[in-house]
């Protein structure tokens, strides 16, 4: 039995998008590190415990991911 033109386009249509995330999620990973590496030197006390702080350094990486991957880049 054959899909429907429809059903194999919508097929398509999800698998191009799935695709298209996980590109993004593995291009975003050095981002993701870099808070996760942010966060643990907060907690060992490597870096002062700041809310504004941690304000500018989320910013700074919103940028530099914006500027490294253009439209490509997560919407945070």
């Amino acid at each position: 039995m054959m899909p429907t033109p429809e059903a194999r386009d919508n097929c398509i249509t999800r698998t191009s998008a799935d695709i298209a995330r996980v590109g993004s999620s593995v291009l975003a990973l050095p981002f993701d590190i870099a808070r996760a590496q942010y966060a643990k030197a907060v907690q060992l006390g490597l870096i002062e415990r700041s809310l504004l702080a941690s304000a500018r350094f989320g910013q700074m990486l919103i940028t530099l991911e914006k500027l490294t991957l253009g439209p490509l880049a997560r919407k945070l």
